[in-house]
Formats: C-alpha cells, structure tokens, sequence
C-alpha cells in the first residue's frame, strides 16, 4: 500500500489548512484511517482516526472542536481539515492506515503509533504566532 500526504503549509495563527491523503494498492475501506502528527523534538502522537464506514471520528482532546477528519472510501481519500490553529500545531502530519477495528461497538481507536501499520510521508504544517 501507498499513502501520499498534501497539504501542508504556513499559516498564521487562527488560519486553516485541509490536509490530504491519497491511498493506492490496497482495500481501502477495511482499514481504520488515522492523522498522527509529529513536532520537533517530540514523539509522534495521535490525532484523529475515522472508522471504516466514516461513520465514527475521534479526536485527540486538543485538537477537538477544531480539527475534523472525513474519508471517501470511493476515491480512496482521507482528509483533515483544521482550523483555529495555533503555533503548538506546528508538526509533520501523517496519514496511516490500521488493521484494528473502530466503531461498531469499539469506541476508542487505535491511538499508538506502533498500532499503525502503512504511513504517508507526511506533511509539514507550520503555524506562526
């Protein structure tokens, strides 16, 4: 499978940016889809993950209200769109695919890196104060 990553930019403070990913080589819809960032220095953490169906999102606590993941099985795409952002978003954004299950009476995602098993190259999204 391949996962191609988009973009990403610079944004000033309070601006937004959807960022994209397009999945090639693989069954999509089986699989969870997640955002995982990474910033300078840190640990790469989780964002957001969507469900196969679309039907079921979660978010890291700090980027919820201001983040929104959604995907389109039929093209094979994944996106987040963010808004309200702020310096401390500042990262390299990736997309990746799980084989956990989400939804359908599993309510938390997989939220570990190591839980992910094909990632995007990543994008980098900078937000200035």
């Amino acid at each position: 499978v391949q996962l191609q990553a988009s973009g990403g930019g610079m944004v000033q403070a309070g601006g937004s940016l959807r960022l994209s990913c397009a999945a090639s080589g693989r069954t999509f819809s089986d699989y969870t889809l997640g955002w995982l960032r990474q910033a300078p220095g840190k640990e790469r953490e989780f964002v957001a993950a969507i469900s196969r169906s679309g039907s079921s999102t979660y978010y890291a606590d700090s980027v919820k209200d201001r983040f929104t993941i959604s995907r389109d099985n039929a093209k094979k795409m994944v996106y987040l769109r963010m808004n309200n952002l702020k310096p401390e978003d500042t990262a390299v954004y990736y997309c990746a695919t799980s084989p956990r299950p989400y939804g359908w009476g599993v309510s938390i995602p997989p939220l570990s890196s190591h839980e992910y098993d094909y990632w995007g190259q990543g994008t980098l999204v900078t937000v200035s104060s």
